[in-house]
């Protein structure tokens, strides 16, 4: 399994400073979220976007994926009962898939821009975001992107809460390109189980398209109370074959030293466990 480190975490360095610092702590990549390098990043040019691509190359890393995506340009959203903006946001997610085909990347992670409008339910809303995760999976299909939906604690938003509730609106849509994932906050959280149950469950169906390792405190993996090594082992003998991706919301100490002690953190447990599963 390759390692991401969400790139949010080093701001406010540089790209090319992020790609370096990434690199020599060991990760395979960035989890690029597209707000970091653009106020409307579905609008980059080609040479904007060459550029990010050779700064990962250059440090010898990948961009592996897009995460946070609706973020910027602001007023997005998938829910809003307002037409028009319904349709700007899907073409700005068709143009951010595009973006992460044109960095390399294979994966996104959507789980922003999701509430329920004062006056209506959520069965309104949630309809609503199957619509536009429907409208842009072709052009996931067709740019052979992973596209995850990802779910949220409740405190977050009350659109789309469990894997079973995403799997379910995936399996509705009926494109391959459309996956589920695991956050290991939230699903701490919402799943009403241990996370290594979570993965023995649901990676068996393919519907696991990507993993974030976080704890269910917001800090990286090893500031909490979650055990990751049961997760890791679940994800090994499950037949995982996607990427993880570090991704902590709060930063302890700051921002290079979370991206630092995470990955001292997931390597000590995963040549542990190399060992022992050989």
């Amino acid at each position: 399994m390759r390692l991401a480190l969400c790139n949010e975490v080093l701001q406010p360095m540089p790209f090319a400073q992020q790609c370096e610092y990434a690199a020599a702590l060991g990760y395979d990549g960035l989890e690029l979220a597209p707000y970091t390098v653009s106020e409307e990043p579905h609008k980059l040019g080609p040479a904007e976007r060459a550029a990010l691509r050779k700064a990962a190359a250059d440090a010898g890393i990948s961009i592996m994926g897009l995460h946070f995506l609706l973020v910027a340009p602001k007023g997005l959203s998938i829910t809003t009962p307002d037409d028009r903006v319904r349709a700007w946001t899907i073409d700005v997610m068709r143009g951010l898939i595009e973006l992460s085909a044109d960095l390399g990347a294979g994966y996104m992670v959507h789980g922003s821009q999701r509430v329920v409008a004062p006056g209506e339910t959520r069965e309104i809303a949630m309809a609503r975001a199957q619509d536009c995760f429907a409208a842009i999976a072709p052009t996931a299909q067709a740019c052979r992107q992973t596209y995850c939906i990802e779910p949220l604690a409740a405190q977050i938003t009350p659109v789309i809460n469990t894997i079973a509730e995403a799997a379910a609106m995936v399996g509705a849509i009926g494109n391959l390109a459309l996956r589920t994932m695991l956050d290991c906050n939230h699903a701490s959280k919402m799943e009403g189980e241990s996370l290594a149950q979570v993965i023995e469950r649901w990676v068996p169906t393919g519907m696991i398209g990507h993993v974030q390792i976080n704890d269910g405190n917001r800090r990286g993996p090893g500031q909490g109370e979650i055990q990751f090594a049961p997760i890791f082992t679940a994800l090994a003998t499950s037949g995982y074959g996607g990427d993880m991706s570090v991704e902590p919301m709060e930063y302890m100490p700051d921002g290079p030293g979370a991206a630092a002690r995470s990955i001292g953190y997931v390597q000590g447990i995963l040549e542990t466990l190399k060992y022992k599963l050989d």
